[in-house]
């Protein structure tokens, strides 16, 4: 298990950790006056799109408007393939070839 999100709000940590799959956790932590919350489970694509982050629904929506040959953001897809590069670089994960 590795760190997915770190959360500043309890409920929406608890929401968040309804929507990973596999082994998963929450552990708070005092920092300063403040409460912190942080989700930890498997790094997967499917968790990292269930949680909304990484763009990975606006990356949905750019691929499958490419793929049914409709004009898309060219500009915004190669900004959010450059991000998840990044991503799958940090958590040992291969972009899958049909998002380039």
């Amino acid at each position: 298990m590795k760190l997915l999100n770190t959360y500043e709000d309890k409920d929406e940590a608890e929401v968040a950790l309804t929507k990973v799959q596999g082994p998963k956790r929450l552990a708070s932590e005092r920092d300063d006056t403040q409460v912190i919350y942080n989700l930890f489970g498997e790094p997967s694509w499917g968790n990292f799109f269930r949680l909304g982050m990484f763009h990975l629904q606006e990356l949905q929506a750019l691929v499958t408007q490419r793929q049914n040959g409709q004009s898309y953001n060219e500009k915004k897809h190669r900004e959010i393939i450059t991000m998840l590069q990044y991503v799958a670089g940090s958590f040992d994960l291969t972009i899958p070839e049909h998002w380039l």
